[in-house]
Formats: structure tokens, sequence, C-alpha cells
């Protein structure tokens, strides 16, 4: 399975927010974009896609910027790479009812089975979760 940069991309642009709006400072686009290493453009579409969404909200003017639009442990994961990918199957078989093998193939159970693993560990990860992971990581240097 490979997820598409632009969830793993729009994951990066969602906690890099939570980490840098500090005291309820808005994260400038431009800084996301440097701290990223990612076109500005690219991220303004995956950021306008999570405030769609309702993950994080823009605020205008001299100040402005992105904040997240609710606490980061009300987060999950699941909900971020769904708005992103729209689906999280590992193959297409598993997604249509129009396989000619549907119910008889021991390999597409096995596909649903670790489909379901992954989607139930990104359920039980929170925005909160990924923040506390990259404050360690930062910490050992």
């Amino acid at each position: 399975m490979q997820l598409s940069t632009r969830v793993r991309y729009g994951l990066r642009a969602l906690l890099d927010i939570a980490l840098n709006s500090n005291n309820g400072k808005p994260v400038l686009l431009k800084e996301i974009s440097e701290r990223q290493n990612l076109s500005r453009s690219y991220v303004e579409q995956l950021l306008l896609t999570l405030q769609a969404s309702g993950f994080i909200k823009s605020i205008r003017g001299k100040k402005g910027g992105f904040l997240l639009a609710k606490p980061p442990e009300e987060i999950d994961l699941y909900s971020v790479v769904k708005t992103l990918e729209r689906t999280m199957n590992l193959v297409e078989c598993t997604i249509s009812n129009n396989c000619p093998r549907g119910g008889r193939c021991a390999t597409q159970e096995l596909w649903n089975r670790l489909s379901n693993v992954i989607r139930k560990e990104l359920e039980n990860t929170t925005l909160k979760d990924l923040m506390e992971i990259q404050k360690k990581l930062e910490a050992q240097g």
C-alpha cells in the first residue's frame, strides 16, 4: 500500500499547524510551506480541503493564518486521511462488489482484514498523539 502525497503532506501540514500555533497565534501559509519544503500553492490546496472538512480554520488579516478548529485530541487521523484520500482500501477488489472472485477469494479476505487493521490504528491515533511523537523525536536530537 502506498498513500498519496496528498495524505502524507496534508498530515504534515496539519501537524505543523498544531505544533506551531503557540498561544492561539495563527500559522502562516508561507511558514508551513517553508518548514515542510512544499510549494505554497500545494499547501494552500491541502489547507483548503482541511478547512472545508472542519479540521482547521483560517484567520484573515495582517495577523491571520491557520489554526486548528478543534483540540488535537479530538482529531483522529482516520478522519483526516479519509478526507484527503477518499478511500483507504489496499486493493481495488475490496472496494467494488463486482469482483468475479468476490466471496470466494482468500486473498480478498486478507486485504479486507489488513485494511481494517490500518483503519482501526488510524481511528485510535489522534493529532495529539502525533504531536507527542514529534516532540519526542525532536528531543532526541
